[in-house]
């Protein structure tokens, strides 16, 4: 029924959630009371605003009063605009061994997925140390990616998690990437 993110027997809440009308399907919501996964896996969170004791009339109709997009999908063209713009930081997840072997996309910092938490809760010294680029802050605008998009969305969640308030996902990944690039580079001889 248009059911976009709740949880089972997760009672009231989750049947006004259930009630909510989807929002763009690339964007994912995060609020702050308990865990939720929407349908294509990215948690949520459900405001503490709401009076779970006066059940379903009461919080019916307001999911988009209480939930915060924190992160879409972007596409190619996008990403590559973005990353001219410099306005972005990208980080591919995939492991040092896979970067070495296939490539990577000009301008991505490698941060193997599971170095991400760690590494976004790092000192800023530390960081530049470790991965020669200057830590991200909370406020910057980050984007994830890795082979096919599966180890950046875990990534995103991670980030979000962490209160980093400004994510985006390339679920394409190097796949999309080299496929795009490709084509680009043959069109041009």
């Amino acid at each position: 029924s248009g059911a976009w993110w709740a949880r089972a027997g997760d009672g009231a809440a989750g049947a006004a959630a259930r009630e909510c009308t989807p929002c763009d399907p690339r964007v994912g919501a995060v609020c702050a009371l308990g865990p939720y996964f929407t349908s294509f896996g990215a948690p949520g969170w459900l405001s503490p605003t709401l009076d779970f004791d006066s059940g379903l009339k009461s919080i019916k109709g307001s999911c988009h009063n209480f939930c915060t997009a924190v992160f879409k999908d972007v596409t190619y063209k996008e990403l590559k605009s973005l990353l001219n713009s410099r306005q972005i930081t990208l980080i591919d997840v995939r492991e040092r061994w896979e970067i070495v072997e296939y490539g990577k996309i000009p301008g991505s910092v490698n941060i193997p997925l599971d170095e991400v938490g760690e590494a976004l809760q790092m000192n800023p010294k530390d960081f530049k140390e470790k991965y020669n680029e200057v830590k991200p802050s909370k406020s910057d605008s980050l984007v994830f990616s890795c082979l096919a998009g599966v180890r950046s969305k875990k990534a995103v969640d991670t980030a979000v998690s962490l209160g980093f308030n400004s994510v985006q996902h390339y679920a394409g990944g190097w796949k999309e990437w080299v496929t795009y690039e490709f084509s680009e580079k043959k069109k041009g001889n």
